[in-house]
């Protein structure tokens, strides 16, 4: 009898023929193959939301294999992902196979270990068809959303937005945040510290009381004043006058969901929150750790067992003290039965090393590490708190000692901050006394791990929508990362955001989307129909975006901010946002008149923000610098893809190190000359391969600005990171370019990779 397999990974398909053996022909969808046009809304309103389901022209070669290899199947079993994507793309696999859904063999699996997948296969079930409508429902909705709003935001604010249900929301908060940073005034406060000695160990201490009463943050605000402290502290005496010991316990961390890796890999690792789920996919696809899509915290009993028989034997019987179980808290339709785990905790990240790239085997690291610590006693802390008084004063020096490291021996989250033994009435050795000046700081901006735990809070998205919403919002041009990676709005994010929230509040609500994802549960559970939901959503939706396409014009929506009166020309001088963003201008713009001074905003300028002062600084662009050897008047610029030097026919791009109103004649020549030099080097080929035996023109291969090309004079094609350009042959380079002639969206195959 001959079985058939079907899972949406290559890699998983690859992982579980070898478990498999030969008993089953494993065979990869590579993905959804069936999805809404891109071109149309594909939905029939008419017709009660019925989607139009098409192939993709990328995937009907895949799904001509599909056929070929169901046709001389005995059986056929759909093992796909275990959430909601993937028992809609098990459906959708059903339905081109002419499979009844009903009568379907779906089988999932937490882990793709033989173990797993053997006692998957003893126990199929036909495909849940709530979950199916519940990943309907969500894409439907986001259609709607998407082809609806954002033809509107182009119409009225600039063509390419985009507008969707989560990822607005995510805007929103960005946008919000920096507003209270905008709004944040600084103030400066002073804090005094000190040095002390005591046999011959030296511990910090700080001023917390004075004059019997508890100095608070922002207590001493002039220098005048700390200086003042430290002046009467000059000689003075310290004598300990109280000694406080604690016992603490710590607990250890609960084991890893979707949110948590993020945030962790975020915070420990700096990785994104798409970057984490990919190498997470890698790991899970080749056998090394559970499904990472999941909101749950609870552990199989068997992998409870083995974490506890490995703790034993690797650290002793004091750290395996019993498994602990975890309450999985809120509730989501969603959620796996288990935690995100390594298959088997006798995997060490030892053993992975240089069988996984770097990044991938520090995911597994934080995985693996967590996990084990999730399953270990508390850690025992003795905290000291020590009072030394002088004059009036009195400072606090604290201090910790790990008296058992529990979880901590394999998870560290606390760093022992050692004091000398002391008593009370003990004199104390004061090294150094010292005022230090601080000020206070606006709240942070948002990294990955702040964002999705926020949206988590808010109840809003799902494992599975955190990375790709981060992602959605940056690729879009809405958020962009500081140096920091810490995620900040543009221009465009300000501008959009108030117009939905003042004109589509419901899309922007947190409210609203969190109930909206609770309707989305339910659909899941088969307690809400999904249709209705629908209905109920659309109606008013439409509506209302009907009416603001009437009565709103761009002039509405991005009204321009007049900053003052340029002293010059006496003309108003405005900022305004365009197609490349916010811009300055001077003077009014009328019809048929001679043209407006426009100067586009420096990078870190913003519409809120920008001030006359900085709109007269940009105006006095274009700036002359000097000249070149040859006589060419280099000038100072800002153009839409920010500042650059100009000299005769030759641009240069201008370093971010450099400044556009301080760089000197001799710095800008380096610039220009190296711009020149690059260029040059571009037009030269890298290889020339021959003649194309069809139009006779030559097949170079050629240095572009994102990468190695194929030319033939007429058209380019790019050659992947993946492919050494000195490998490709004449005979690859015309097989690419005729694909690319046929289909200028063909993308260059992915090499196979070797055994």
């Amino acid at each position: 009898m001959r079985k058939l397999l079907i899972v949406e990974s290559p890699t998983k398909a690859k992982t579980i023929t070898k478990f498999l053996g030969g008993k089953y022909d494993v065979i990869s969808s590579f993905g959804h193959l069936r999805d809404l046009p891109k071109k149309e809304m594909g939905i029939d309103f008419e017709n009660n939301f019925e989607p139009k389901y098409i192939v993709s022209e990328d995937k009907k070669k895949q799904v001509t294999a599909l056929k070929r290899a169901a046709k001389v199947a005995d059986e056929i079993y759909l093992a796909t992902d275990e959430d909601r994507e993937g028992e809609a793309i098990a459906w959708h696999i059903a339905e081109i196979l002419k499979i009844d859904p009903k009568k379907a063999k779906r089988i999932t699996f937490h882990e793709i270990t033989q173990r797993a997948i053997e006692k998957a296969l003893e126990k199929p079930r036909t495909i849940a068809q709530d979950l199916v409508d519940a990943q309907q429902a969500r894409r439907i909705l986001d259609r709607i959303v998407g082809y609806e709003l954002s033809p509107f935001l182009w119409k009225k604010v600039r063509r390419g937005l985009s507008a969707g249900r989560v990822q607005s929301v995510a805007v929103r908060i960005i946008v919000e945040r920096e507003r209270e940073r905008q709004a944040f005034k600084e103030d400066e406060y002073w804090s005094i510290e000190g040095l002390f000695e005591h046999n011959k160990t030296e511990f910090p201490g700080k001023l917390t009381y004075r004059d019997g009463k508890k100095v608070e943050k922002l207590d001493i605000k002039t220098e005048d004043e700390a200086h003042g402290i430290v002046k009467d502290l000059d000689g003075a005496d310290f004598i300990v006058s109280s000694i406080e010991k604690k016992d603490r316990s710590r607990k250890a961390p609960t084991p890893i969901k979707t949110s948590i890796l993020q945030q962790e890999a975020n915070n420990k690792l700096g990785y994104s929150a798409k970057q984490t789920m990919r190498l997470a996919q890698k790991l899970y696809e080749t056998g090394h750790i559970t499904y990472m899509r999941t909101d749950s915290l609870n552990l199989s009993s068997q992998f409870l067992e083995e974490a506890q028989q490995y703790i034993s034997s690797a650290f002793g019987k004091e750290y395996a003290k019993g498994s602990v179980a975890y309450k999985t808290k809120g509730k989501g339709a969603q959620e796996a039965h288990e935690a995100i785990r390594p298959t088997n905790p006798h995997t060490t990240p030892e053993t992975l090393k240089g069988k996984v790239d770097a990044q991938t085997l520090k995911v597994y690291d934080l995985i693996w590490r967590r996990t084990l610590a999730s399953q270990m006693p508390s850690a025992k802390i003795e905290q000291t708190a020590v009072d030394l008084e002088a004059k009036k004063y009195r400072f606090r020096a604290n201090g910790s000692i790990i008296t058992f490291d529990g979880f901590m021996k394999v998870y560290k989250s606390a760093k022992e901050k050692i004091l000398p033994e002391m008593n009370k009435g003990d004199k104390i050795q004061e090294k150094e006394v010292k005022a230090e000046q601080h000020f206070t700081q606006p709240p942070a901006r948002y990294s990955d791990a702040t964002l999705i735990k926020e949206l988590e809070e808010h109840g809003i998205g799902r494992p599975s929508t955190y990375a790709p919403t981060i992602g959605t919002i940056v690729d879009r041009g809405y958020i962009d990362r500081d140096d920091n990676r810490k995620l900040y709005p543009l221009d465009i994010a300000f501008i959009v955001n108030d117009l939905l929230v003042e004109h589509f509040d419901q899309i922007v609500d947190f409210e609203f989307t969190a109930t909206m994802e609770k309707t989305l549960d339910e659909i899941a559970d088969g307690t809400v129909e999904w249709r209705p939901m629908l209905e109920a959503f659309y109606g008013p939706f439409h509506k209302n975006l009907t009416e603001n396409d009437k009565k709103l014009t761009r002039e509405d929506i991005m009204p321009p901010r007049e900053l003052g009166e340029d002293p010059k020309t006496g003309l108003p001088i405005y900022v305004r946002t365009g197609r490349f963003g916010a811009y300055i201008q001077l003077g009014e713009y009328v019809e048929g008149e001679k043209k407006t001074k426009n100067v586009s905003l420096l990078k870190g300028m913003n519409f809120e923000t920008v001030t006359r002062e900085d709109a007269l600084k940009l105006l006095e662009l274009p700036r002359t610098i000097g000249k070149m050897e040859n006589g060419d008047e280099i000038l100072a610029l800002i153009g839409p893809y920010g500042p650059y030097l100009k000299a005769g026919k030759s641009n240069a791009s201008l370093p971010e190190d450099d400044d556009l109103f301080t760089i000197t004649e001799s710095e800008a020549r380096v610039v220009i000359k190296e711009a020149i030099a690059l260029k040059k080097k571009a037009q030269e080929p890298i290889a020339e391969l021959g003649e194309d035996p069809n139009s006779k023109n030559p097949i170079l291969i050629k240095d572009g600005r994102f990468g190695p090309y194929i030319s033939d004079g007429k058209t380019n094609v790019s050659i992947p990171k993946s492919i050494d350009p000195k490998e490709v042959t004449l005979e690859m380079a015309i097989e690419r370019l005729e694909a690319k002639h046929k289909n200028p969206r063909a993308r260059w195959p992915k090499a196979k990779k070797s055994e």
